[in-house]
């Protein structure tokens, strides 16, 4: 069900995916890490990934997984409140705003409601999306995800 995609994170199995799809070979990939094919094998039964880890799978297949952990953290992280627990001063860390929502992000959204798997309601409940917000887009986008779906029904045909 495409509602966990972002919600339910298995890194390995999504490195494993990723890799199949680049047809890169355990040969190469064993070189790059210089590690043995048991090594690899292990990264794809784990859930979660040492960063260190991650960020040269990320190299090797040239795909930005730590994105999929901050998909995360904007639709499932509680929003910002004065009233926090946390007491933030001034921090030398980089910032970064909550409410960037990513395309990908906001056609998974969409797919939620054309698909019928939750109503509007649940998703600004669920999400913490502002009601503006998920109209804006339903107005902008709705055209290319009903395409996208219609598309990727017929392909599957």
């Amino acid at each position: 069900m495409k509602e966990k995609r972002f919600e339910d994170i298995n890194m390995g199995i999504l490195v494993k995916e990723r890799t199949s799809e680049c047809e890169i070979t355990m040969e190469r990939i064993c070189n790059f890490f210089k590690c043995p094919v048991s090594d690899v094998e292990k990264m794809y039964l784990q859930k979660s990934l040492d960063s260190e880890v991650l960020l040269k799978w990320c190299k090797l297949l040239e795909y930005d997984f730590f994105r999929i952990y901050s998909a995360h953290l904007i639709l499932y992280s509680p929003p910002s409140s004065s009233s926090s627990s946390i007491k933030v001063n001034r921090t030398k860390l980089p910032q970064f705003k909550k409410n960037i929502y990513t395309q990908e992000i906001i056609n998974f959204i969409l797919e939620l409601i054309v698909n019928e798997e939750k109503t509007k309601a649940e998703i600004i409940e669920e999400y913490k999306i502002p009601r503006t917000t998920l109209y804006k887009w339903m107005t902008k986008y709705s055209e290319s995800v009903k395409r996208y779906n219609h598309s990727d029904h017929n392909s599957s045909l």
